[in-house]
């Protein structure tokens, strides 16, 4: 029997939706409208647009969100679930509410603990994929890593979220690259596997961040780098300095898209790492499809 539903997972610069038959993925959109071009008003009439070609073939669909469309900027804030974490907690923070459309709907509430570093740390939408994974993968213990804008190293025991910690590697690369004096006046960017590997071992010499980021520039003037591939070492120096905090011989799962995973892979062979790489949007699908499967039986 056909029981069809939407996934959505709606961040901060991107919004991916999936069209659900039961836990099969259908079709999916990805659209760059995130919350940052979306007014406080409009969630819903963008969602709308965006979801009306399902809406109009298969009629009022029940629609489960997670991400950023939960926090203080999005949609409804919905509080953080602390750690330690279990679906059923997630479940119990879940926030419910009927669209203007007639939809009946639900944003996850996303995870807030105490980092091993002993910082205050929150996540938005890794929480489902961690739990995909789990699904997916499923083990005693996981150690996973999430890259992205605020990447996530999070522990999982038992299938549970027991600890996380943040590091704002795509934010800092972004910043240093497209708003900093290491990029400006660049040619057109070329991928280069050697220049990335030179910047995460100039990285795992641990020396101070804010002076190696500057090797970006004096490398480019003493001709150790071509112009052309000053993202690549860039990248490089950012992912290396996450990777240091790592402890060697640590074997983790890599959750995230193809590209992103592989440069962590790659990366992970200058260290006495061990790297899993897992689809990101299979573990999110997961994820949400055994939260919406908790939520059918909560409403029955």
């Amino acid at each position: 029997m056909k029981k069809y539903w939407i996934a959505v997972d709606w961040g901060t610069t991107n919004f991916r939706a999936f069209l659900m038959d039961n836990a099969q993925r259908l079709d999916h959109i990805h659209h760059a409208c995130g919350l940052l071009s979306v007014e406080k008003t409009e969630f819903a009439a963008t969602l709308y647009h965006l979801l009306q070609p399902w809406l109009q073939e298969h009629g009022v669909l029940p629609v489960v969100m997670a991400g950023m469309v939960g926090s203080q900027q999005g949609w409804h804030e919905v509080p953080y679930s602390p750690l330690p974490c279990t679906a059923r907690a997630l479940l119990g923070g879940t926030y419910s509410f009927t669209t203007t459309w007639g939809s009946p709907a639900w944003i996850i509430p996303g995870v807030s603990g105490t980092s091993p570093f002993g910082q205050p740390d929150v996540m938005r939408g890794e929480e489902v994929q961690l739990l995909g994974l789990s699904q997916l993968h499923p083990a005693e213990k996981h150690f996973a890593l999430l890259p992205g804008t605020h990447s996530k190293h999070a522990h999982l025991a038992g299938g549970n979220i027991t600890d996380f910690s943040t590091f704002m590697s795509g934010e800092v690369f972004s910043l240093l690259s497209q708003h900093s004096l290491l990029g400006k006046g660049l040619p057109e960017q070329q991928d280069d596997k050697p220049t990335f590997l030179l910047g995460v071992k100039t990285a795992l010499r641990g020396a101070p961040f804010t002076h190696l980021i500057f090797s970006a520039r004096t490398r480019r003037l003493a001709g150790e780098i071509a112009p052309a591939h000053i993202h690549s070492y860039l990248s490089g120096l950012t992912i290396g300095a996450e990777m240091l905090a790592i402890p060697a011989g640590q074997q983790a799962w890599v959750v995230g898209s193809p590209t992103l995973t592989e440069r962590y892979r790659l990366a992970s062979t200058l260290l006495d790492l061990q790297l899993t790489p897992v689809n990101g949007d299979d573990c999110f699908i997961h994820g949400l499809s055994h939260l919406y499967s908790l939520l059918q039986g909560a409403a029955q």
